[in-house]
């Protein structure tokens, strides 16, 4: 599993919860003022898994002011941009004169180089945060810094694959090996650059691979939901994003280990029909009903692909899984 560090503050005495947060979040972030009606008494709980030098963090806690001074500045500053998907509730963001309102599915964005201070609605905040440093950005500076403050979606385009990519990290975070770490965070950084880009229309500014990696994403989160469409081919998938079926196996070809678009596309198809057998809700459902729901137009092909796959057939996998020995 990646590194990952939790902070429950139900395991700490009231008195002690809302400054072991607050230091959590000055080692996590950067040194911030925090304050809370609830601070007596404070509920919290956070998640930090780390990336290398990027960290990923989900948090629920209590309403709460957080506030980054100049003076905090001067005294520490680890040059990073900071990003929140949130989940519930809203937040109230003040850069300057400006002040904007950030809502769920909204990403929020934020500079330990700048001044601002956070203000969160009346019910119980929940988000994804993230952490990046600068540098690690393929993005240049100048440009970056005219996206820090604006509201940003996570409803659609590339700013739903960056919280697709959160969400899908957060929740699988005990399946990944620490040696993906470093690659987990090249995509990581690729999206929110691609975000910042979206946000300047400046997408020609971004690094040729940053495109690539990015729309390699793209399309496996296409192929991911749409997999269960017999019709769905290699031509399709490439029409679909306007690419050329040669270009389209250049870019999978790019993830080295032999992927290829067509292996995507039938582990999909196998990984939901193996979700279906092993589910006692479709226990009635016949082999072949299975099959060709999850996109397999021969059931013979699919019996094929599935014990390459797995080891064993799709019937003595179904009996495996109904006996608990899958």
């Amino acid at each position: 599993m990646l590194p990952e560090r939790t902070f429950h503050s139900g395991e700490l005495p009231p008195r002690d919860r809302f400054d072991c947060f607050a230091a959590l979040m000055a080692e996590t972030h950067a040194p911030m003022e925090m304050e809370s009606e609830y601070a007596t008494e404070f509920q919290v709980k956070q998640r930090v898994i780390s990336l290398g030098e990027a960290s990923v963090y989900p948090a629920e806690c209590q309403p709460l002011v957080f506030r980054r001074t100049a003076k905090l500045i001067r005294r520490s500053d680890p040059e990073a941009y900071h990003l929140s998907l949130i989940q519930r509730g809203e937040g109230h963001v003040s850069i300057g004169r400006e002040t904007r309102t950030h809502g769920v599915y909204d990403l929020h964005t934020s500079d330990t180089s700048r001044v601002w201070e956070i203000r969160t609605g009346r019910e119980p905040l929940r988000f994804i945060g993230v952490e990046i440093p600068k540098a690690l950005l393929p993005l240049s500076t100048r440009e970056a810094d005219r996206v820090i403050g604006r509201s940003l979606s996570a409803r659609e385009g590339t700013g739903a694959l960056l919280g697709q990519f959160l969400t899908r990290v957060v929740e699988d975070s005990r399946s990944y090996r620490p040696s993906e770490a470093p690659r987990l965070r090249t995509v990581l950084a690729d999206l929110v650059a691609a975000v910042f880009a979206g946000a300047l229309d400046a997408e020609r500014s971004l690094p040729y691979e940053t495109h690539c990696r990015t729309l390699t994403l793209r399309i496996r989160t296409f192929i991911r939901e749409n997999a269960d469409d017999s019709r769905l081919d290699v031509p399709s998938i490439a029409a679909a994003h306007h690419i050329s079926v040669s270009y389209l196996h250049r870019l999978f070809q790019q993830e080295g280990e032999g992927t290829t678009v067509g292996r995507v596309l039938l582990g999909q198809r196998l990984e939901h029909a193996r979700r279906d057998l092993s589910d006692p809700v479709h226990r009635e459902m016949p082999v072949h009903a299975i099959a060709a729901r999850r996109g397999f137009s021969h059931p013979a092909a699919f019996s094929r692909a599935f014990r390459d796959a797995y080891a064993t057939t799709p019937t003595a996998y179904r009996q495996a899984s109904g006996d608990g020995t899958a």
